[in-house]
């Protein structure tokens, strides 16, 4: 007996049979990428950290950043950071994959009143140590993230920004080169506060040569971007502000 195909009940069972089909594949292909794709996580969070430190393979365009290749950047990553802790209210524990923690999750955590961990990294170049922040925020359109790397004195040595969804050629352009680099050399204290830095518009410092003003200069068209970097950077250092006054020089 032959189908009739014109009817609309062979359409709904064949277009049904078509999604059972796709997604059983989709999810089958999924399962099978996942280890790949928590891998690739994995590294990607390793070259921010080290980006923030400056160890990159940055060369003299401005416009270009270069993170230390996949195939070499666990290494790397174990060469330069010395110390991995974890800081839970008073208590601060060392853990070897406390890059691993979702800031996310913790500060989500933290703002349903509940205990949250949050990690902190100490690394070593040139004989120099780093005590690198992760940060999480809210920019104009979704979520922003990067890390902060910090001396003994609060200043910043260097930075990395991400976003999820911000305005190409915008509010995205937090995380090119000459944007990053200018945070360099700023202080997050302003006297004994921990004022962070402010993005701001009409700074009269364009160059960024004046380091002592707790600020760099904004992104053209991209204000609520920057305002997000901004509330990020002083709500993170506020959140590790315990753990920096132990080891600041005063």
């Amino acid at each position: 007996m032959a189908v009739n195909k014109d009817k609309n009940v062979y359409t709904v069972v064949f277009a049904a049979v078509m999604v059972v089909v796709v997604g059983s594949i989709l999810a089958f292909l999924a399962s099978g990428l996942r280890p790949n794709i928590k891998e690739n996580e994995r590294f990607e969070k390793q070259q921010n950290i080290l980006y923030a430190m400056g160890v990159n393979e940055n060369g003299d365009d401005a416009g270009s950043v270069n993170f230390i290749p996949t195939d070499k950047v666990e290494k790397e990553f174990t060469s330069y950071i010395k110390e991995q802790l974890v800081i839970e209210g008073d208590k601060i524990t060392n853990d070897e994959e406390a890059y691993l923690i979702d800031l996310k999750k913790q500060l989500a955590a933290k703002k349903k009143g509940e205990d949250y961990k949050l990690p902190l990294f100490i690394g070593e170049k040139d004989g120099k140590e780093f005590y690198v922040i992760p940060m999480y925020g809210k920019g104009l359109w979704d979520a922003i993230w990067g890390y902060i790397a910090l001396d003994k004195t609060m200043t910043v040595q260097g930075v990395y920004f991400d976003h999820k969804g911000e305005t190409p050629g915008l509010g995205a352009n937090i995380k090119m080169r000459y944007f990053m680099d200018d945070f360099s050399g700023e202080s997050i204290l302003k006297g004994t506060r921990y004022e962070g830095i402010a993005v701001a518009k009409g700074n009269n410092d364009p160059l960024n040569k004046t380091k002592d003003d707790n600020e760099v200069d904004a992104l053209a068209g991209a204000t609520i971007t920057g305002n997000g970097v901004a509330a990020m950077i002083k709500e993170s250092v506020t959140l590790y502000k315990d753990y920096l006054e132990t080891i600041r020089v005063k």
